[in-house]
């Protein structure tokens, strides 16, 4: 019985720690009120929306709670919004393949960002 206690508690922690849709949810802003947060225009990211609004969600989360002041939040948006519009909508394989290892990198640092003030996301 608790062992299945257990696992029960994991599954519903791994839902509260995952990324709401880019539609939004219960306490998490949808991924077109995290960009007019910043800018009035919102970017059409095509395929990599979900990865882009996890990113955006996840540095939204350490702006929330003091990692990130609105300025340093809508500079890193708009940073990831520029360079999605020189190497991500690219059709040559190595602009985007650039667009991709700078990405991962952003996403690296908004984890970073969010593990710093989201207990959920830390080891121990």
């Amino acid at each position: 019985m608790r062992g299945l206690l257990m696992i029960g508690a994991a599954a519903l922690l791994t839902g509260c720690v995952g990324t709401p849709s880019v539609n939004g949810t219960m306490g998490a802003p949808s991924f077109a009120s995290l960009q007019q947060m910043c800018s009035a225009e919102p970017v059409d990211y095509g395929n990599d929306a979900q990865g882009v609004y996890a990113t955006l969600f996840d540095a939204y989360v350490a702006n929330r709670r003091g990692k990130l002041s609105k300025d340093q939040y809508c500079a890193f948006q708009a940073t990831i919004a520029q360079r999605y519009a020189s190497q991500g909508m690219s059709a040559d394989p190595q602009v985007r393949n650039q667009w991709v290892a700078f990405f991962t990198d952003q996403r690296a640092k908004a984890l970073s960002w969010r593990a710093a003030v989201d207990p959920t996301l830390r080891s121990g």
